[in-house]
């Protein structure tokens, strides 16, 4: 996998520290939580804290970089897939599904961010284009609404990721908010059952 400072890759070294950070911080946010201390992510990945603050800023830097990395490696290869399968509705709602089991699979690493936008700015290009691609063929064969925009697709899975927080750590909960909102996609009702209910941790919801 490759890495890059600005517009230029990373010396081989470099790509591997950066490479050994990333890790690290997965494994320290899973163990540890949202606080843990980006000195003891430096020690676990056994590179200085020079090495870990040349390549990321602060905390958030670091969170987002290792979301990034989730996304290439389990949301790329389904966007190949993806852009292969005849029906390009249900391909549409597979990628959308990688995207939110991925950012439910790094919850304890959203635990750390101040808020969700960020998470967006790791949705790489590739991405963004197959989704607007597969609503484009989507619409064109009369599975999805046609008054559905690009737009309205990413702040769906920003809505979608959103909901992470209102999900038991460790969980498919995620998948009932987004059957919900890829039936909304549909240009008639849909009849699917739903997947099972799951309760809002911290949530009373009144009875009957």
């Amino acid at each position: 996998m490759e890495y890059r400072q600005g517009s230029r890759p990373l010396r081989a070294d470099a790509a591997r520290n950066v490479e050994k950070i990333i890790t690290a911080a997965r494994e320290c946010f899973h163990e540890k939580g949202p606080n843990v201390p980006l000195q003891l992510i430096a020690e676990t990945a056994q590179v200085g804290p020079a090495t870990l603050f040349r390549n990321f800023a602060d905390k958030e830097a670091l969170v987002l970089a290792v979301i990034s990395r989730q996304l290439r490696l389990h949301v790329d290869p389904a966007v190949s897939r993806a852009l292969s399968e005849a029906d390009a509705g249900a391909a549409l709602m597979h990628v959308i599904e990688s995207i939110v089991q991925v950012a439910a699979e790094e919850s304890a690493l959203l635990d750390a961010l101040v808020g969700r936008r960020g998470v967006l700015t790791t949705i790489s290009g590739n991405i963004i284009e197959a989704l607007g691609v597969l609503l484009g063929r989507a619409q064109h064969q009369g599975t999805v609404r046609t008054d559905v925009s690009e737009e309205d697709v990413i702040r769906i899975i920003a809505m979608l990721i959103g909901s992470v927080d209102t999900i038991e750590h460790g969980t498919n909960a995620w998948k009932r908010p987004v059957a919900l909102m890829e039936d909304a996609l549909r240009p008639v009702a849909a009849v699917r059952p739903l997947p099972a209910q799951t309760a809002v941790p911290g949530v009373e919801l009144p009875v009957g």
